[in-house]
C-alpha cells in the first residue's frame, strides 16, 4: 500500500467517524443548539467525503447551501425563537422510542446488507476531471430537472418557516408578575428626525 492510498483511507476513516459521531448527537443531544452546531460538522465531514471522490464542485456545493445557507439558516431560527410553552409530558413515549428505534435498526440492516451483498466493481470509473462540472449542470437541467425544482421550492419553504418561528409575539401580560404590560413601553414614541423650525 502506497503513501497516497494510506493517506486516503486515513482522511475517509476519520470523516466517516465524524459523520457517524456527529450524527448521532445530532439527533440524542438534547440540547438544539449543539445539534444545529454539530449537523453543521456533519455537513463539512461529507463535503470532505465528496472531496475524496474528487467531485469538488459537489464539495463547494455541499459548503455553500447545507453549510452557508440551511444551516445557518436553523441556527438563527433557533436563536429568534422567543416563545414560552409549559413543558408537558409525552404520552407513549416509551412506545415511540421502540418504534423509532425499530425503524432505524431496520434501515441500518437494509444497508448493511446492501453493502454485504453488492459486487462493488473496484477500482471505480475513473475521474473525469474539469468536466464534473459541465456534466452535473447538464443533469440538473434534463434528468433531475423536476428533483432540483423541488429542492429550490423546499429552501424557499425552510426559509419561511424560519421566518415563522423567528417572529415575536407581543404579550399581554408581564410573564413573571402577571400585570398588564403597558403599551407605552412595547411602542415608544420615535423623536422626529428633523426637528420643527421655528417661524419668524
Amino acid at each position: 500500500m502506497t503513501f497516497a492510498i494510506s493517506t486516503e483511507l486515513i482522511c475517509f476513516l476519520v470523516l466517516a467517524a465524524v459523520v457517524v459521531v456527529g450524527a448521532m448527537a445530532v439527533v440524542l443531544l438534547e440540547n438544539i443548539v449543539y445539534s444545529a452546531f454539530l449537523l453543521g460538522g456533519v455537513f463539512m465531514a461529507v463535503a470532505g467525503l465528496y472531496l475524496l471522490l474528487n467531485a469538488s464542485f459537489v464539495a463547494a456545493a455541499q459548503v455553500l447551501v447545507y453549510v452557508g445557507a440551511v444551516n445557518v439558516l436553523i441556527i438563527f431560527a433557533i436563536m429568534l425563537v422567543n416563545k414560552r410553552e409549559n413543558l408537558e409530558p409525552i404520552r407513549g413515549l416509551q412506545v415511540r422510542r421502540l418504534l423509532s428505534g425499530g425503524v432505524c435498526l431496520s434501515m441500518l440492516a437494509l444497508l448493511v446488507r446492501v453493502v454485504a451483498l453488492t459486487d462493488w466493481a473496484l477500482p471505480g470509473p475513473p475521474a473525469i476531471g474539469e468536466e464534473a462540472t459541465a456534466r452535473i449542470g447538464e443533469h440538473l437541467f434534463t434528468d433531475y430537472l423536476l428533483p432540483f425544482e423541488l429542492a429550490s421550492v423546499l429552501l424557499l419553504m425552510a426559509m419561511i418557516g424560519a421566518i415563522v418561528l423567528a417572529r415575536r409575539d407581543v404579550l399581554v401580560q408581564d410573564v413573571v408578575t402577571g400585570d398588564p404590560v403597558s403599551q407605552g413601553l412595547i411602542e415608544k414614541s420615535q423623536p422626529p428626525l428633523l426637528p420643527d423650525q421655528p417661524t419668524s
